[in-house]
């Protein structure tokens, strides 16, 4: 088969070819872009492991914090035999676990005993040894005791940590020579906190308390600089305590919200200074006297409390007289002289040879006038005040807008320090001090405090630091996606390229043996053909006609 007869079949019935099918497109890629296909992949795959996994874990919450490094080493072995995940925060002081598992987990370390504490109580009694001596048995009690009282008075909110010292002597049969037990208090307050009177007070109590015949004079309380805080109690002269001055800084408040109140709507919120020093007596004087007055006037006004008559009368028998014999030795005749009477009646009644005597004692106690007066000054009370106020210069804004100040007149500081004086309870005779000035206000411009920027406030910071994590995946995966996946694809999914010149004359040849190039004819261009288009010209414009010639060519009619 010749050139020309090659060509002919290939024009007229050669077949298309069949594009190549995914697998056979996949092989042609080169290696380079498998490689990059299936990194790709792997990259993707982690990624989307990584998201997985940081969603399933959630938030993180402190299960405990401010604990000891024994308690924190126990717990942290406990979570790794629970297989519970853990994280350490604020320099390891704090232990956080996921948010769902917080209670769970704490519910199990307080089955197993955890966190123990630094501070130990009475469960040192239960760990009590057989064979243990007395002395180590008083020493557990008191260790016990000492915790259970550190315990206690760390529950305070000023206090972040205490301890206890207890001094209790041995028990003897002497009452006169058993000693009694003292306590000492070491206190560690959070900063910037106080404990007022009372609350040490109540610490004092509640350790007096706690320890039997302990009296609450021997009870020692300090803070964590070695201030005494129990010494103004017992030394009234040390000063003023934390009570005092905080009632002093309430009464100077006091005034100077009254004269701000006072002054503001007048002169402006930003243009006014005041101050006000109190001087306050806390000494407690406490006086008695005892009056006496005699009681007066007559006999009817006069109050007898008691008194007391004493009397007594006695007779001596009459002598014997007269001539002896029988005439004078009869016996007496019987007295019939009355009963009643005086003592010279009676005595006369009974014979007036007899000797009489008497006696009378009358005591009378009256009531002697008795005043007791006890005067007690009251505490806290105002001795002086001085107030200073400060009052800046008017401002003043003209018709075109431009703002000047000015200052004020004489009759004006008198009216405002007059409102002071009557603000205050000004009081001449206890000397007490206004002073009101007017002087104008240097107003610093960098002073103003701009507002915090948006990328600044903590409530986005900790919006940004929990969007960080998913958002750098989802960038890796989009990055892994464009730039090692996509281009893979493209170089997979892409369309064949055309056949070169002589492909399909191959085809069909169907041997071993491909045509040389040269072998090949060259298919001549598409010409414009006249005939055809005169033919085509024709069709439209006699249809008919052409519709019979090719009826004629159909049915072979020359």
């Amino acid at each position: 088969m010749d050139n020309a007869v090659v060509a002919r079949t290939n024009a007229n019935a050669l077949p298309l070819v069949e594009p190549a099918g995914f697998g056979a497109r996949v092989a042609a890629v080169p290696l380079k872009a498998k490689l990059s296909f299936a990194l790709g992949i792997a990259a993707l795959g982690a990624v989307v492991l990584a998201m997985t996994m940081w969603s399933s874990q959630g938030d993180y919450k402190v299960l405990y914090a401010n604990l000891s490094d024994k308690d924190g080493g126990a717990i942290i072995a406990q979570l790794s035999q629970m297989n519970v995940p853990y994280r350490h925060a604020d320099g390891g002081a704090a232990i956080l676990v996921p948010a769902a598992k917080v209670h769970d987990v704490r519910l199990k370390l307080a089955a197993a005993g955890l966190p123990k504490g630094s501070v130990v109580g009475y469960e040192l009694m239960d760990g009590a040894r057989f064979g243990q001596t007395q002395f180590q048995e008083r020493l557990t009690f008191q260790r016990g005791l000492e915790g259970e009282l550190t315990r206690s008075i760390t529950a305070l909110a000023a206090v972040q940590n205490a301890r206890v010292h207890l001094a209790l002597p041995n028990q003897n049969g002497f009452f006169r020579e058993q000693q009694k037990p003292t306590a000492s208090v070491m206190l560690t307050l959070y900063p910037g906190r106080t404990l007022e009177r009372a609350q040490i007070a109540g610490i004092v109590h509640l350790v007096s308390s706690s320890v039997p015949e302990m009296n609450p004079k021997a009870v020692s309380v300090l803070d964590q600089t070695g201030a005494l805080l129990t010494a103004s109690a017992e030394n009234p002269q040390a000063g003023l305590d934390a009570q005092q001055l905080q009632y002093v800084n309430q009464v100077e408040a006091g005034y100077q919200k009254r004269i701000f109140e006072l002054l503001e709507p007048l002169v402006g919120r930003d243009n006014l200074r005041a101050t006000v020093t109190a001087d306050v007596d806390f000494s407690q004087t406490e006086a008695t006297a005892e009056e006496f007055a005699p009681n007066q006037g007559d006999k009817a006004s006069i109050a007898i409390r008691s008194q007391q008559v004493s009397e007594s009368s006695g007779s001596n028998g009459a002598a014997p007289s007269g001539v002896p014999g029988a005439a004078s030795n009869q016996p007496p005749v019987p007295a019939t002289a009355p009963v009643t009477g005086t003592p010279q009646a009676l005595q006369a009644a009974q014979g007036g040879g007899a000797n009489a005597n008497t006696r009378r004692d009358a005591v009378t106690n009256y009531e002697v006038d008795k005043t007791v007066r006890v005067t007690r000054n009251a505490t806290g009370t105002v001795k002086r005040l001085n107030a200073a106020v400060v009052v800046n210069h008017r401002s003043v804004t003209d018709a075109k807008g431009k703002t000047t100040t000015t200052p004020l007149s004489a009759e004006e500081v008198e009216k405002l320090t007059a409102l002071v004086r009557e603000s205050i309870g000004f009081k001449q005779d206890r000397g007490d001090s206004v002073k009101v000035i007017n002087a104008p206000f240097k107003v610093d411009p960098s002073a103003k405090v701009d507002p915090l920027p948006l990328w600044k406030q903590p409530e986005v910071i900790d919006m940004l630091r929990a969007a960080a994590v998913p958002a750098g995946l989802a960038l890796v995966a989009l990055i892994v996606f464009f730039g090692m996946i996509r281009p893979a694809m493209k170089a997979a999914l892409a369309p064949p390229p055309p056949p070169a010149p002589g492909a399909q004359l191959n085809a069909v040849v169907d041997d071993d043996n491909a045509l040389p190039e040269s072998a090949i004819p060259a298919l001549p261009a598409p010409k414009t053909n006249e005939h055809l288009d005169a033919a085509r010209a024709l069709a439209k414009e006699n249809p008919a006609a052409v519709a019979n010639i090719v009826r004629g060519w159909v049915s072979g009619e020359a």
